[in-house]
């Protein structure tokens, strides 16, 4: 008993772990960074992802009144002449809803512009020309934040989808804890994480998508979109370790090779290669 439950808390922190990762390294994670202008700090933290239903705020934290700034942006992977906005200069009010929370009231100024809502999928590529003195930097410094727009998801659906995906993810790692038993026993896991990887990842996931990028499926062979692909291959991973539960002489090989492939699948940052508008359609 002791060692089933030893199991569990091994399968529940390394899948906070993996989680945590994807959440930090994926595409819809806020750009964040700090850079020096004028002998002055300046931070920064820019949104890549954000509702279709509402413009984006884009907000810089200055530490006086003596910049200038400008918000240049146009669609992602076009030819378009970037669009240019004058971001307009407050001190230590809220200006608007969405900033509620984001300014801290410390005598700090900042510089507040929006970028206009676009369709399901449409990404737009950004960046703020800062300027004082006769002189002038771009933030970020080495290239534009990539923002990706999306419809909203009921929150039933998407905390359906949540917990049941990351259930999928500690009942596999426990599966192939399994091996270190005596007699392991893995029938009843392999079942459980291939019937909630099933509900959550190829049942949940395309209602989740239809819902953000009006597609039911992008992946494969529709399309390249890597969250419906990793999801797709895992579950055959699953699938083929339940095969060999009845088919093999050593199933436990299929098993950890199924877990090992969820694990790197589940590493790899979710949205990467996400749904993509086709702005050459979309004009």
């Amino acid at each position: 008993m002791k060692r089933n439950i030893f199991f569990w808390i091994i399968a529940l922190i390394i899948s906070l772990i993996i989680s945590y990762i994807q959440f930090i390294t994926g595409p819809t994670y806020p750009v964040s960074g700090t850079t020096i202008f004028q002998g002055k700090q300046i931070s920064y933290k820019f949104s890549r992802s954000h509702s279709t239903n509402s413009d984006c705020p884009v907000i810089l934290v200055v530490p006086d009144s003596t910049f200038k700034a400008t918000l240049l942006w146009k669609r992602h992977k076009t030819k378009d002449e970037r669009e240019r906005i004058e971001m307009t200069l407050h001190k230590d009010t809220i200006v608007d809803k969405d900033l509620s929370g984001s300014i801290q009231k410390s005598g700090n100024y900042f510089f507040y512009a929006k970028l206009p809502k676009q369709p399901p999928a449409g990404k737009l590529e950004y960046y703020i020309r800062l300027e004082a003195n006769h002189s002038e930097i771009h933030i970020p410094e080495k290239e534009p934040v990539i923002i990706r727009y999306k419809g909203d998801v009921p929150t039933f659906y998407l905390i359906l989808h949540i917990i049941v995906i990351f259930a999928s993810l500690i009942v596999g790692i426990r599966t192939g804890l399994e091996y270190f038993n005596k007699e392991p026993d893995y029938k009843k896991y392999v079942l459980w994480t291939t019937g909630l990887l099933f509900l959550g990842g190829m049942v949940l996931g395309p209602i989740i998508q239809k819902f953000a990028f009006g597609q039911y499926w992008t992946g494969f062979p529709f399309g390249f979109d890597l969250t419906d692909n990793k999801i797709l291959i895992s579950f055959i991973g699953w699938v083929l370790a339940l095969i060999s539960l009845y088919r093999s002489k050593k199933p436990y090989k299929w098993i950890i090779a199924a877990v090992i492939l969820m694990i790197i699948v589940f590493i790899i940052p979710h949205s990467l290669l996400g749904s993509e508008l086709d702005w050459s359609k979309n004009s």
